[in-house]
């Protein structure tokens, strides 16, 4: 009778551990760099990222002129608590000119938190689940149609605020169900794609996409408001995803066997790089091993505090702008919009930078935790500092502006960590490690709303520093427990008949 017998792990495999280095040796002189194949799929993510993004956070900009300003001009739009009653300077400092056309809404702070807070409630409902399906079906299957459906719903949003706020809300929970779908689903592409010495940049080239995303969104989506209607906001926007989906359908492959322009030399090349990484065979997720994983678990609990730094940056910076120094929706807009672009180009920056020090033989982990530190310690300090500056909004713009470029280091860091330690199940452990770090965008807007209710003369400066506390906890735990080799149970176990 036949058995079957495990044995750990294969003898002879190659350990990928965080010494690891490159053998230029082994690289091909005919593989193509930066104008290959797979810079190619993450330019085409990095595009798709944009506009998942734009989509995500457009509702952030457009409240400013959906709400009936009247009734609610002095109140936080994206709190469920409210600011204090002069948190916009006065009556007389609010955006005048909304065009007429475009229908306004007795909704208070409660109700857009509510409003708020609902994409995000679908969104860590398919985190993780999306990221394992991604691990079995393909990465272009879960993440254009994720892409797909985001893009449909943000065009039917101004028709679902049409039919009653019961409408709106519902849309937006399946909203986030796509968009959590999209975040999610899309790392498994890189455990066939991205060689160990250009993970980095490929990475970084693929999430930068999503500050450029926050870019465009407070830029155009702040002019689109005033100048013809909030609504077209979304019909830009839900009409540029549908481009970018056609694209991904046509051009993105799940790995490089299975794409027919791909050159043989390269497909061979990565082929050949990953085969110790990349299973043959579908392997059961091990649960068990993974959730009594350090590792695993320093990675969640600092990307938590990483994702409370990025939400109090992306959602609050209009309206910390709004309220400090009175300007109207088109310089907020503007104002907001600048630190990311800077970020944008930080993210790609670092992850070069990363490469390059694993060339130069740093250990993987030493790197992955300079990038992490850099991306949480000084972004979170420069907004402490924020409210104890007396000057121009220019100040504040230049600390928003340092704050948001430096955050992008993570990208290089703890973001793609789980590609380090668990190749195989990379894009079910980033799905559940980044589902744990969305409760910080449930929890940021209440937190905050209560915070800023509650003490209106220190309320920033006590919402600033429960961030930097969290995102420092994060970090202490990281800086301790983070690991880059390949762990035990991620390894792949040859089964063999008796």
């Amino acid at each position: 009778m036949a058995t079957m017998t495990e044995l750990s792990p294969v003898e002879g495999e190659s350990k990928y551990s965080q010494d690891m280095q490159v053998d230029k040796k082994l690289i091909p002189s005919k593989v193509p760099g930066l104008c290959s194949t797979r810079y190619g799929l993450a330019l085409i993510l990095h595009f798709c990222n944009l506009s998942l993004v734009t989509q995500n956070i457009i509702m952030y900009i457009t409240m400013v002129a959906m709400v009936n300003s009247t009734d609610h001009q002095s109140q936080l739009n994206s709190s469920t608590e409210g600011l204090p009653i002069d948190s916009f300077g006065g009556p007389n400092n609010t955006p005048k000119s909304l065009p007429a056309r475009a229908p306004s809404y007795d909704w208070s702070p409660q109700i857009q938190g509510i409003i708020f807070s609902s994409l995000s409630y679908g969104m860590i409902l398919t985190l993780a689940l999306s990221g394992y399906l991604a691990g079995r079906v393909g990465t272009k299957r879960v993440f254009g149609f994720s892409l797909f459906v985001s893009s449909l719903l943000t065009l039917c949003t101004p028709l679902a605020v049409d039919f009653g706020l019961t409408s709106l809300i519902v849309t937006r929970i399946v909203h986030g169900l796509s968009q959590g779908s999209g975040f999610g689903g899309q790392f498994a592409v890189w455990e066939k794609w991205s060689l160990p010495h250009e993970r980095s940049r490929l990475c970084a080239i693929a999430l930068s996409g999503m500050p450029l995303g926050s870019f465009t969104a407070l830029l155009i989506g702040g002019f689109i408001s005033q100048a013809i209607g909030w609504p077209f906001a979304f019909y830009v926007f839900g009409g540029t995803g549908c481009v970018f989906c056609l694209l991904w359908f046509f051009l993105a492959y799940d790995d490089p066997a299975s794409h027919p322009w791909i050159s043989t030399s390269e497909k061979e090349y990565i082929i050949s790089s990953l085969d110790q990484q990349v299973s043959s065979f579908k392997e059961p997720l091990p649960i068990k091993a993974i959730f009594r994983s350090l590792p695993f678990w320093s990675i969640c609990i600092c990307s938590l505090g990483h994702y409370w730094l990025l939400t109090i940056i992306i959602v609050y910076t209009p309206t910390y702008i709004s309220s400090v120094h009175s300007v109207n929706i088109r310089d907020n807009g503007v104002l907001s919009a600048f630190p990311f672009l800077c970020a944008w180009a930080t993210g790609i920056l670092g992850g070069c930078l990363a490469d390059f020090l694993l060339s130069k033989n740093f250990r993987l982990i030493t790197v992955r935790k300079i990038a992490t530190v850099l991306g949480n310690l000084p972004a979170s300090a420069f907004i402490v500092a924020l409210p104890y500056l007396n000057s121009n909004y220019i100040t504040t713009v230049a600390f928003l502006t340092l704050s948001c470029v430096l955050s992008q280091f993570c990208q290089a860091g703890i973001h793609i960590n789980t590609l380090d330690i668990a190749p195989r199940y990379s894009s079910f452990l980033t799905g559940v490690s980044r589902q744990l770090s969305h409760i910080a965008y449930i929890l940021v807007p209440m937190v905050t709303g209560f915070l800023l209710s509650q003490d209106p003369e220190f309320g920033w400066n006590n919402t600033f520093f429960l961030m930097f506390a969290i995102n420092l906890l994060g970090l202490i735990f990281y800086i301790i427990f983070g690991e880059a080799d390949i762990q035990d149970w991620a390894k792949e176990r040859k089964l063999t008949r008796l």
